[in-house]
């Protein structure tokens, strides 16, 4: 047992990306919104993308090859479709993640006063998102994956720590008792937010493509990381993801649920007026407990995010020309952080249609990663040994037949 927790890699970075504006901002506001009324939907679509996901680290770790070279074997126009859908979609995914964490870096640590270079005024929360992106650079530059998988570690347990904490805390202050009656939302507002909710839960479904690129990064250091391991790996973080997403749905229920608090559509405005909450119902003492665990969350997703872009686009350039690059990772993530800095500057007043596209994107395409893994696990390509169970396959068809539907249930809702 102590050798398979040694061995946890991909799994975590997995939770890291996947723990983020879902859990922080989509959660707490279900608990803020809904009492513990839709712990239904969590698990329900936790069950129904969960074998998608997990194909991805099972590939990966059976063939050695990622879900990238997969698609490429399934025809040259998938691999090409997921290239363009992820230029489309990198720079506002980072952008939305990396505001979220300024947001809360700003509210936690140090409000800079704004400063104008030229015609540029730059304010506290774009200076920050300028200093985590750098940092993040760094330790992605000078660790590669390496040290990603060993700082990972730390900040998924710390996360997991203070996130419990706040949740001990929340219980032993409430005063009113707690309803698990499930809920249905019924009005429009309602509906378009159950939407929301369960399209980000846990992540959207193209980091199984990211997990399986970590996985043979995983490999490349680790020889003995086996097929078996993976999975192993990989069901802790999954794990991790649904019982931290029942946490954050607890925290609130417990601090904001028939508060009557107005809250934010910001997401970094949000997750500010989140720590304040805690702080006012909990007592100065929980500003620091909640404050590491918000700033974790988005800490680790802003990390992994930045390595998972770049390290899946040099892979994919490299299958789409036949060609590999000496330093495409390094064009790459250098060209997401410029990106993504060009738009807080540039591009502030559109940052709410980009990111509305992102996530149109994101939901619609969820049935074609789905239907992409399931082929590839369960065709030719793939060791009969590591094929899926019938119980996995039932699943499969059943979770296909979900997000089509919920794509079609959310395009109507626009």
């Amino acid at each position: 047992m102590i050798k398979k927790l040694k061995n946890l890699g991909p799994g975590l970075l997995f939770a890291g990306a996947a723990i983020g504006v879902s859990h922080l901002v989509q959660s707490t506001r279900a608990g803020a919104d809904f009492g513990m009324g839709l712990i239904w939907a969590l698990i329900l679509v936790t069950l129904f993308k969960y074998p998608f996901f997990q194909y991805g680290p099972r590939y990966a770790s059976a063939t050695g090859e990622s879900l990238l070279d997969g698609y490429k074997k399934l025809g040259k126009g998938a691999l090409l479709a997921y290239y363009i859908l992820t230029l489309g979609t990198m720079f506002v995914i980072q952008m939305a993640v990396t505001i979220v964490t300024t947001g809360i870096a700003s509210s936690l640590f140090y409000e800079f006063n704004s400063v104008t270079i030229g015609t540029i005024s730059i304010n506290s929360v774009q200076i920050w998102s300028i200093i985590i992106l750098s940092i993040c650079l760094l330790l992605l530059l000078l660790g590669k994956y390496k040290l990603l998988d060993n700082i990972i570690k730390i900040i998924i347990v710390t996360l997991s720590i203070s996130t419990i904490l706040a949740v001990i805390m929340a219980l032993f202050n409430n005063t009113t008792s707690l309803s698990i009656a499930q809920v249905l939302p019924k009005n429009d507002l309602e509906i378009v937010f159950l939407i929301a909710f369960m399209g980000w839960m846990p992540g959207p479904l193209d980091i199984s493509v990211w997990h399986s690129l970590w996985t043979l990064e995983k490999k490349k250091n680790q020889i003995d990381f086996s097929t078996k391991g993976a999975l192993f790996d990989f069901n802790i973080g999954y794990i991790g993801t649904i019982i931290l997403g029942i946490c954050f749905v607890l925290l609130g229920a417990l601090v904001m649920f028939s508060s009557g608090e107005t809250f934010s559509s910001s997401a970094g405005v949000f997750a500010s007026q989140l720590i304040d909450m805690y702080t006012t119902s909990l007592g100065n003492w929980a500003y620091i407990i909640i404050g590491i665990a918000a700033f974790t969350t988005m800490f680790s997703t802003t990390l992994t995010t930045l390595d998972a872009s770049p390290r899946s686009m040099d892979r994919t350039s490299a299958l789409l020309l036949n060609k590999p690059f000496k330093n495409g990772y390094l064009f790459w993530i250098i060209l997401l952080c410029l990106g993504t800095i060009y738009i807080f500057l540039f591009l502030g007043s559109e940052m709410g249609l980009l990111i509305k596209i992102a996530t149109i994107l994101s939901f619609i395409t969820a049935p074609f990663y789905a239907i992409l893994n399931y082929i590839l696990i369960s065709g030719k390509h793939t060791p009969k040994k590591w094929h899926p169970s019938k119980e996995l396959h039932i699943l499969s068809w059943m979770g296909i037949l979900f997000l089509i539907g919920f794509s079609i249930w959310y395009l109507t809702t626009l």
